[in-house]
């Protein structure tokens, strides 16, 4: 049920950012490239779709998308400032007009009481003209690994299509 969700998710999204001629790409972590894979398996992506990042360790994240060591760790790499960082950082490698990222605990181990298994982290970045805006959400889903990155691909999607890229 909730890989035709995302299914039905990319389908939309690739219609919108046809018609507004736009582009998107993904920065992930927790979700292992998911995000990228439902979104190019919809045939004609590439017209939209150009490139994405799949930065699981700290290093990939500072080398591939510039995010900033002080960054990964005073804040850890599953924190808003990351992601803002990874989701700033892949608009620009990429030079798409929107970037998602993802950074999270999926399981079955890792979390803390700080951050506990199914914390996950989202940055949503676009541009208007040089400027680069960038936004963030905090999630806490229940279930086990593959239910968290599921639901980390459909908060993906969903969020990009409902609050990015309005009518």
């Amino acid at each position: 049920m909730g890989e035709k969700i995302l299914n039905q998710l990319s389908i939309e999204l690739g219609k919108r950012l046809r018609q507004k001629q736009l582009s998107i790409t993904c920065a992930e972590s927790c979700t292992g490239g998911w995000i990228t894979k439902t979104i190019t398996d919809i045939a004609g992506s590439s017209a939209y779709f150009n490139r994405g990042f799949v930065t699981y360790s700290n290093d990939a994240k500072h080398e591939m998308l510039g995010v900033s060591q002080m960054s990964l760790t005073q804040f850890g790499a599953v924190s808003e400032q990351v992601v803002k960082e990874m989701a700033s950082g892949a608009l620009e490698v990429a030079k798409a007009d929107f970037a998602i990222s993802v950074s999270g605990i999926a399981g079955p181990e890792g979390g803390s009481e700080e951050k506990p298994i199914g914390t996950v982290y989202f940055g949503f970045a676009t541009r208007d003209g040089e400027n680069i805006y960038t936004k963030s959400y905090r999630r806490l889903f229940t279930g086990d690994r593959y239910s968290v990155r599921l639901q980390s691909a459909i908060f993906s999607l969903k969020t990009l299509l409902e609050e990015i890229i309005k009518n």
